[in-house]
């Protein structure tokens, strides 16, 4: 009978991987503190949904990011292990409470509650977020994916949500800046919201986590769960690892 063999990176890369996730996820949190004070400041002067419910974003990025950052602040990889499931129901319920909070805001403002007024900070900021944000998330979800870890992949995801979320928000405050839409930030805030609960639903299946796939330096496991379309139990195709959580 052949030897299986693992697609788990050994301990030195393991360590090597952990620093660069550690590093990037106290990024992640010092970027979106800042982001979240200047998107929540911009909103209220503005009467901007779709910008509070940007700034909420990226509170609940800082606690997503934060989920990881006490999953991987344990030294030894089992106890990493154990926290996974903790660190991916914080990400989870972190997404879903800020979909139900702008999606009520969103409707009361379509409603005639109050239109939204132009502002240039809040344009700069979705500007700069789209810029920077992409390669944030890339390099987590690279690191995470090698690693085998559910909660630094589902993390990335959250970092990428910005990305998207920065485009419909500049796309939203541009309209109402230059033709006068205000009706497009509510719309733009509905938006975030919806992409929000599909992210949070993805999180607490541990969706999104699969690992590096095999490579000739790294053959995959015969015995890796593939469904017959040629999938592994969490998406994965056939020779890539998985390291989904559910239940």
């Amino acid at each position: 009978m052949a030897a299986q063999i693992s697609l788990s990176p050994g301990p030195a890369r393991r360590e090597t991987l952990t620093r660069r996730i550690r590093l990037l996820v106290a990024a992640t949190i010092a970027y979106n503190a800042v982001e979240a004070v200047v998107a929540l400041t911009a909103g209220a002067l503005a009467s901007s949904t779709a910008l509070i419910g940007f700034g909420l974003d990226s509170v609940v990025e800082v606690s997503s990011a934060a989920a990881v950052a006490w999953q991987f602040s344990a030294r030894e990889h089992a106890v990493r292990q154990a926290r996974e499931k903790s660190a991916l129901r914080v990400i989870a319920l972190s997404f879903f409470a800020l979909a139900a909070y702008v999606a009520a805001d969103a409707v009361r403002a379509l409603a005639g509650t109050g239109a939204a007024e132009r502002s240039v900070p809040g344009i700069v900021l979705a500007a700069l977020s789209l810029a920077v944000m992409p390669f944030l998330s890339a390099a987590q979800r690279r690191a995470g994916r090698e690693l085998g870890s559910a909660s630094a992949v589902a993390d990335s995801r959250q970092t990428l949500l910005c990305t998207y979320l920065s485009a419909v928000l500049l796309a939203g405050l541009l309209l109402n800046a230059t033709v006068g839409w205000s009706w497009a930030d509510p719309i733009a805030a509905l938006v975030i919201a919806a992409v929000a609960v599909k992210e949070g639903r993805d999180a607490w299946r541990g969706k999104g986590c699969c690992a590096v796939p095999a490579s000739p330096s790294r053959p995959a496991s015969p015995s890796l769960p593939v469904s017959p379309e040629g999938e592994g139990s969490c998406g994965c195709r056939a020779g890539g690892g998985c390291c989904g959580v559910t239940g």
